[in-house]
């Protein structure tokens, strides 16, 4: 036997029986969302030419993508994220739509994560693209829809708000490398302090060394913002803080209460985000379960400017965090058809399922094969189907 042939590749994993429900109940719970709010599905190809992920500003570190070649020798991806493709199908497919574009997805994405990372390198995910739409009312929709999909699945959760251009800003003051730039953003979404100081120490004291310095203190409730006006003097960043302000009253008035906070560390690992960046995380659950943000300048790489913004959940995770009773599967009713009554206890299941009741139709030889049978698997009832139609009891 092959030594690869029983197991399946590092960073994906099979899914079964309750997980699966789990995932599918999610799932439709996202789209009645989605949907009750004007969005509509679109699917983009799982594989796309390497090009899309690769623009100026907004690219895919190389080596987080699968690669492949078509028979041409053109290199081509596995979809590593969802919000490049559906930038391409808007400035491609959907050129001549009403603006705004409402639409949502139902896809997995490909990540070659770090060895021991503990992320999966295939992930179900979520979301909502809104494309064509600028200003406060189009971030107040996003973050809603988002607040309404947590909530959808899970009643325990924190919304957390920020801003891309704060860290962008402050960091374009400074004289440092992209590779440099990107381990002090690593280090301050992680919130280590002590690898941050490493980072920074050598560039000496600067009012934008300060403010980077601090930006992972920078969290909780409107306190946040007040304590970042020390560190945002310049328009350019006071103009944030003006915004994020008037954005926090707003989702205030949504009744979340103590479940929304301010994080002005929260940069996110896409660099084409430019405006609101929002994250939403469960206790129980290490990563954030929803991920999103303003990114007005993708659509412009795909010569179709216009603004945008959107967000995407992780439905594996939601799907695990959901209460025990939703990922139990409901009884079902095994059907037995005697000798000669095979067709008449196929009628039967098709009545009782069109009911919405859960069937099994029984392929065993005998009805006691089919009680043992029904009894092992926990089934809420066995019905034999005869000269007459009758329940079976159960050990």
């Amino acid at each position: 036997m092959k030594p690869y042939s029983k197991v399946t590749p590092e960073g994906t994993r099979d899914i079964l029986f309750e997980e699966c429900r789990a995932q599918r109940r999610a799932q439709e719970r996202l789209t009645r969302v989605f949907t009750a709010r004007g969005y509509h599905e679109v699917i983009t190809p799982g594989l796309e030419y390497f090009d899309v992920f690769d623009l100026p500003g907004a690219a895919i570190p190389q080596q987080e993508m699968y690669k492949t070649t078509d028979n041409h020798g053109r290199l081509l991806v596995f979809r590593p994220d969802s919000t490049l493709p559906i930038a391409r199908m808007a400035a491609s497919r959907l050129q001549n739509q009403q603006r705004p574009l409402r639409l949502y997805y139902n896809q997995s994405v490909y990540r070659n994560s770090p060895d021991l990372s503990g992320r999966s390198d295939e992930s179900a995910q979520m979301g909502i693209e809104l494309l064509g739409a600028s200003g406060l009312r189009a971030d107040l929709e996003a973050i809603s829809t988002a607040v309404a999909a947590v909530s959808a699945c899970v009643s325990d959760f924190r919304l957390e708000i920020g801003h891309a251009r704060l860290f962008g800003a402050l960091m374009d003051r400074l004289p440092v490398t992209s590779e440099r730039r990107e381990a002090i953003r690593a280090t301050i979404e992680a919130k280590n302090y002590a690898a941050l100081s490493e980072l920074l120490d050598p560039l000496g004291n600067s009012e934008a060394v300060e403010a980077i310095r601090n930006l992972p203190r920078l969290f909780g409730g409107e306190e946040a913002l007040e304590a970042a006006e020390a560190y945002c003097r310049d328009e350019e960043t006071a103009g944030v803080l003006r915004y994020l302000r008037k954005l926090y009253a707003s989702l205030s008035r949504l009744g979340l209460g103590e479940k929304l906070m301010v994080d002005l560390g929260l940069v996110q690992r896409n660099d084409y985000y430019t405006g609101v960046v929002f994250s939403s995380y469960v206790q129980e659950h290490g990563e954030a379960v929803l991920l999103g943000g303003r990114y007005d300048s993708l659509c412009e790489k795909f010569d179709s400017p216009m603004p945008a913004v959107g967000f995407a959940a992780d439905v594996e995770a939601l799907a695990v965090l959901m209460s025990p009773e939703e990922r139990e599967a409901l009884p079902v009713t095994v059907i037995h058809g005697e000798d000669g009554y095979e067709m008449e206890a196929q009628k039967l299941l098709s009545q009782l399922t069109a009911e919405g009741k859960n069937c099994e139709s029984s392929v065993f030889e005998t009805r006691e094969e089919a009680r043992a049978y029904a009894a092992a698997i926990g089934a809420a009832a066995l019905i034999s189907v005869g000269k007459e139609t009758k329940e079976v009891t159960l050990p």
